[in-house]
């Protein structure tokens, strides 16, 4: 017998994971970005919120714990983020190594000079802490509850959409930059059913983000300084995506493509997942760990 979904039950949920985001914000932020800085602050009030939100939410609603989203400390976890690093990584080199290889594009000396040491391995943890945020916040407890109340794919593709429009606000950001940053959000939810885990995606938003600045081009229209250089273009917009970076690239879209093949027939370890249920068909899931909590 099919279970029957109450949508005012759902969208309660929901709205009220969304509104403990934005608060969160509101508490945590200012705090942050004081204590840190713009850069530090934005980044660690993402992470902080995501899992503040997500936190409350599990506990108000599922008595479970964040680990229970797909944040398991397992082999298996790190295999997932070990294979979403690689996939990211390897879709940014396709994008940008050709272009590099044809001449379509060389590296100049950045104005700032060569970043220290330390301030590279700084940028590299802010990028892991906004990669995981943005996941558990867009992959976390509202869109896993979408997922099992309304189906993979009817929850997957408008989450990657709202995912796109919040990089509207980001410097340069243009139509098509936006819609390569939907197929994104579209790859990474499709991660998540692929693993029901937050690793994947995690890695693959990690894997892509650290490559850009490694090259010396934008990422999603912000500049990040890793190694001094910086990347310039002599082919057209089409192709760089000018100020915005590779995301608004047509050779973006192309590669978007065979990330997806990537994420379809990479040797993903599907885990169990309490909140969207048991993977489909005959695919064997990792053992669940005990983490409801105790009465």
């Amino acid at each position: 017998m099919t279970k029957r979904v109450d949508p005012l039950r759902i969208a309660l949920r929901v709205g009220v994971y969304v509104v403990l985001y934005f608060a969160g914000a509101f508490l945590f932020g200012p705090l942050l970005m004081w204590a840190g800085g713009y850069m530090v602050g934005i980044t660690t009030t993402g992470l902080a919120t995501a899992l503040f939100a997500n936190w409350l939410a599990l506990r108000i609603y599922e008595g479970r714990r964040v680990v229970d989203l797909g944040l398991w400390p397992n082999r298996a976890s790190a295999d997932n983020l070990a294979l979403g690093i690689a996939g990211g990584t390897a879709a940014a080199c396709l994008v940008l190594g050709p272009a590099l290889a044809v001449g379509a594009a060389h590296f100049v000396r950045s104005p700032a000079g060569q970043p220290s040491a330390g301030a590279a391995l700084v940028l590299a943890i802010l990028l892991a802490a906004g990669a995981a945020g943005e996941e558990i916040f867009f992959r976390g407890y509202g869109f896993q509850v979408l997922v099992a109340a309304c189906g993979p794919w009817a929850t997957v593709i408008p989450v990657g959409i709202v995912f796109a429009l919040m990089h509207t606000a980001n410097p340069s950001a243009t139509w098509f930059g936006i819609a390569n940053t939907a197929g994104f959000g579209v790859l990474f939810g499709y991660a998540y059913l692929r693993s029901r885990d937050l690793s994947l995606p995690i890695g693959l938003h990690f894997g892509w983000n650290i490559t850009l600045p490694l090259f010396g081009v934008n990422v999603s229209g912000l500049r990040m300084d890793m190694t001094g250089h910086a990347m310039v273009w002599t082919a057209g917009k089409i192709w760089s995506g000018g100020d915005y970076g590779p995301e608004a690239s047509l050779l973006t879209s192309g590669v978007l493509v065979l990330l997806f093949l990537y994420v379809r027939k990479a040797p993903v370890r599907r885990q169990f997942s309490p909140l969207t249920g048991p993977a489909g068909g005959s695919v064997r899931c990792e053992p669940l760990p005990p983490s409801r909590l105790q009465s």
